[in-house]
């Protein structure tokens, strides 16, 4: 294989970038030419080819979001689409394609694949809620968003003894809560996987305030529930001084943590090596620190499995009422 092409697709995250630049400069190191396409499929549908080169990638590892843009296209999963996107990329002399993005983006990379196009796809999405790998490329600096916001919020909640809800991203999957509710010392994280009713809350909440303990700080997954439509329950049945704050599109953004940069150069190379061997229809990801491959709808279909125990370990550590 001597010409390939990179996209990103779906939601943008911290670290596309490092992963575009280490597939490039991997692949034309050995003896490769790479297109990059701009606005994910939806490029790809409208031709916007743009060669790359070493100078092309250059300045881009610290920067969040992704240079080559990113869009989504209900046009690509129609035949007629899917047909433009082939003829395309056949005409621009590509013979392999690296996709970076979430599930809906591999279901599109399979396709291309099927049709001929062998598609390697990179998980890129700060939900980390894709089964088969360890981690998504952008969770870890998404956690250190939020972890920054609680630090902050949780310094203006004790001073006037308040309770604040972070509402963070997430979709279904509550690993982005889990994972910052347990760094910021947050006194309940709240997810999709675990019901907890409103009665619960305000339980927790009062055995705090029963101790003396009056500011805390609610991690919400945006899976379990909107933090405007808790904080009035809760001072409904509270009556306690309550504040939310939803952290929206701040998360995807900002410059990738070092974590996120290694893991888009590893992800960046070993998509290039499969695609060398004219190896097509895979998913890269990362398991117990050891980068690998497996076929894309195999990869798709795992379902993610939420770690209770790393839940029920957050319950003891942040709960400062237990044994007092």
């Amino acid at each position: 294989m001597k010409r390939i092409a990179v996209l990103t697709s779906g939601g943008d995250a911290p670290g596309m970038n490092a992963a575009i630049r280490a597939a490039v400069r991997y692949a034309i190191a050995d003896g490769m030419s790479v297109c990059g396409i701009q606005r994910g499929y939806s490029g790809l549908l409208q031709n916007e080819f743009v060669e790359m080169n070493m100078r092309s990638v250059s300045d881009i590892v610290q920067r969040g979001g992704t240079v080559l843009r990113t869009a989504r296209s209900r046009e690509f999963m129609t035949d007629e689409g899917l047909a433009t996107a082939v003829n395309n990329l056949s005409s621009h002399g590509i013979e392999g394609l690296i996709v970076i993005g979430g599930d809906g983006s591999f279901r599109g990379a399979k396709n291309l694949s099927e049709c001929g196009i062998p598609t390697i796809g990179i998980p890129g999405t700060i939900d980390n809620d894709l089964g088969y790998t360890d981690y998504t490329l952008g969770f870890d600096t998404a956690c250190n968003t939020v972890l920054d916001a609680i630090n902050k919020l949780r310094d203006t909640m004790s001073s006037h003894d308040r309770i604040c809800i972070i509402e963070v991203m997430g979709r279904n999957c509550g690993d982005l809560a889990l994972y910052a509710g347990i760094g910021g010392g947050a006194e309940l994280i709240l997810v999709p996987e675990i019901k907890m009713g409103i009665e619960e809350i305000v339980g927790e909440l009062r055995s705090y305030r029963d101790k003396g303990k009056y500011s805390s700080i609610i991690v919400l997954s945006e899976g379990a529930g909107k933090a405007p439509e808790l904080r009035e329950q809760i001072i409904t049945r509270l009556g306690a001084s309550v504040r939310a704050t939803v952290l929206g599109h701040l998360q995807r953004g900002g410059s990738p943590s070092c974590r996120d940069r290694m893991l888009g150069a590893d992800f960046g190379v070993k998509a290039v090596k499969l695609l060398k061997q004219n190896i097509g229809n895979r998913v890269v990801g990362v398991h117990d620190g050891k980068i690998f491959d497996m076929d894309i709808m195999e990869g798709v279909a795992v379902k993610k499995v939420f770690d209770y125990d790393l839940y029920n370990m957050a319950n003891v550590i942040n709960n400062s009422t237990v044994n007092s």
